[in-house]
């Protein structure tokens, strides 16, 4: 075998490789400067001074001006920008995860992501499947493509009499989703992550219901 198809034969097998999560034990390393809290405007702006310290920059700065909009009044040209930045973030997202399961939706001016657990997420297992891995991946690219954004993970469950086991699956998956992202180069600086339990719940308590309830929501919102 020469050279060249030994290269070829490597970049198969590690595309075939099964991604795992780590060791619980390394979760806190990898999600260390992630806030544990909702993503309020107020942690936002909390959160602001860290973000930026760590070379995190905000929309007006990643704006291109038109010729025409560098002559204008700075709040609108602001706000032209920010509804650009995100009106483009929300296209790509959309247009890369056409898949059953997720859904990309607007919520003022932020951008929300809904899977589904079972298009990320093993079906019996506590661990990230192999369509899930490449679907965060595609996330995690487009995250740090438009990467003046904080974002909240937020996990979900189904209704379940043991609020506290749902608070904690709830919250297994979230944390799993920040873990990866951390792996793949994302600051944690921008990282809210949030287990919600049953809360919420976005369709009924029949079984699909309770499929759709059992979900991961990334919500990304501009740093300004």
């Amino acid at each position: 075998m020469n050279f060249k198809k030994v290269i070829l034969f490597s970049l198969l097998i590690s595309g075939c490789v099964q991604y795992h999560s780590p060791n619980r034990d390394t979760w806190p390393t990898h999600l260390y400067g992630a806030s544990f809290s909702d993503m309020t405007e107020n942690a936002k702006t909390a959160k602001l001074p860290v973000y930026m310290g760590h070379g995190g920059k905000i929309i007006t700065q990643s704006g291109e001006l038109s010729e025409k909009m560098q002559y204008g009044d700075k709040n609108n040209i602001d706000n032209a920008i920010l509804v650009n930045y995100m009106a483009n973030l929300e296209y790509e997202l959309y247009d890369s995860l056409r898949k059953p399961g997720i859904s990309v939706q607007r919520a003022g001016t932020d951008v929300v992501v809904i899977l589904v657990r079972d298009s990320i997420m093993e079906l019996n297992v506590a661990d990230i499947s192999a369509d899930g891995a490449d679907t965060l991946k595609t996330i995690s690219k487009i995250l740090n493509k438009y990467n003046a954004t904080f974002f909240e993970i937020a996990g979900y469950t189904d209704a379940m009499t043991d609020k506290n086991a749902a608070y904690a699956l709830s919250l297994d998956m979230a944390e799993r989703v920040g873990v990866y992202f951390s792996q793949h180069n994302i600051s944690t600086s921008r990282m809210f992550i949030v287990g919600r339990g049953a809360a919420r719940p976005i369709a009924g308590q029949d079984d699909m219901g309770r499929l759709t309830n059992r979900r991961v929501e990334i919500r990304i919102s501009p740093a300004r």
